[in-house]
């Protein structure tokens, strides 16, 4: 039946433009309401807005901001917890001593390379100490020549660096980032980065001469504690020229440096949100510094363990997922406990390839 409506309003229609134009708008008025109403008898539901079925109104976006996975743009990989220093603060302790095989390792890092990782961080423990970087080499050659990542990075405390792994591996390789706390020699003994006769900043300098002879961008990392809260490193930043000095506020990690279990206690290293700015304040002259604070720090790194499991840190301890070798990035990384704004916020994302740093080598 309601299939004849259009022909009846076409007919009505046409004997309206047969009278004159002056009569056209009256005439083409009344059976415009006369369409509406017969259209909202056959089914008046239909010029409704259209609710959400089964949805109510509060959880209607969350349920679909759920549907878009968390993509692992930057991942650091812990893949050994091993480390010749015993530095008091450390917050990935050697809790064990397992390293994946080579190839289970590199499975784990194409599946996260097709899930959207654009950078990886390797890190420990330190990543030097296994087969004395070798195993880390072939890693950073896999990931920058088979996979195409644009940024592959490593940090380390740089102790067991030889020129020879610069001349096989340093073109892949995008960033190197160095620990050093203190330019203060007896401080870095007391932080635990002392090594019998070695000179941690003797050691740094070596450093980054051989970044630069070999086009790796050098970076610094300090942890400020009580011991070098109140230093000023202005002058020797400044002369080493880091593409990034990285400083962060010591932490402290349920499990791992904080509590019964732990193989640290950092509580002695600890210092105030106020020492910290106070810290930042005196070096805000300082072009390449990124502060990290506490809370900046704590949920704004993806961190995959020596098994490939995300580690969750958002109850103050490191609750590990399943490993995406069994379970797949996608799922493991739902129980990341990651913080996408804040790594955003805290200038996680950057220039990181060497080939867009421009550097003056």
């Amino acid at each position: 039946m309601w299939m004849l409506v259009p022909i009846a309003f076409a007919g009505k229609l046409l004997s309206a433009f047969r009278k004159p134009l002056s009569s056209l708008w009256s005439s083409l008025v009344p059976w415009f309401f006369w369409l509406r109403a017969v259209l909202w008898l056959a089914g008046g539901k239909s010029l409704q807005p259209r609710a959400r079925a089964h949805l109510p109104e509060s959880r209607a976006g969350a349920k679909e901001g759920l549907d878009q996975p968390t993509i692992p743009t930057s991942v650091n990989y812990h893949f050994t917890r091993q480390c010749n220093y015993k530095c008091g603060f450390c917050f990935h302790t050697a809790k064990t001593s397992f390293v994946l095989p080579l190839a289970e390792a590199k499975r784990g890092l194409r599946l996260l390379q097709e899930a959207g990782m654009e950078k990886i961080n390797f890190s420990g423990g330190e990543p030097f100490i296994h087969d004395r970087g070798e195993y880390l080499g072939k890693l950073v050659r896999f990931c920058k020549e088979e996979l195409g990542l644009p940024s592959v990075s490593i940090v380390s405390n740089g102790s067991l660096i030889r020129e020879r792994w610069f001349q096989n591996y340093g073109e892949y390789l995008d960033i190197l980032a160095i620990s050093c706390d203190s330019f203060d020699e007896q401080v870095n003994v007391l932080i635990g980065r002392g090594q019998g006769k070695k000179n941690h900043v003797e050691n740094l300098q070596k450093l980054r001469t051989w970044c630069r002879d070999y086009r790796v961008a050098f970076k610094i990392n300090s942890v400020i504690n009580r011991f070098n809260v109140d230093e000023d490193m202005r002058e020797q930043i400044k002369a080493l020229n880091p593409v990034r000095w990285k400083v962060f506020q010591c932490l402290l990690i349920e499990g791992e440096n904080s509590g019964e279990d732990a193989l640290r206690e950092a509580q002695r290293f600890v210092i105030s949100d106020e020492e910290f700015e106070g810290f930042l304040d005196r070096h805000k002259e300082v072009s390449c510094l990124v502060p990290e604070s506490n809370q900046k720090m704590r949920d704004s790194y993806l961190i995959l363990d020596e098994y490939m499991r995300f580690l969750n840190c958002q109850n103050g301890r490191k609750d590990p997922s399943k490993s995406i070798l069994d379970v797949g990035v996608e799922e493991a990384i739902k129980f990341s406990g990651f913080d996408e704004k804040m790594f955003l916020k805290r200038g996680g994302k950057y220039v990181w390839s060497k080939a867009d740093l421009k550097l003056d080598w």
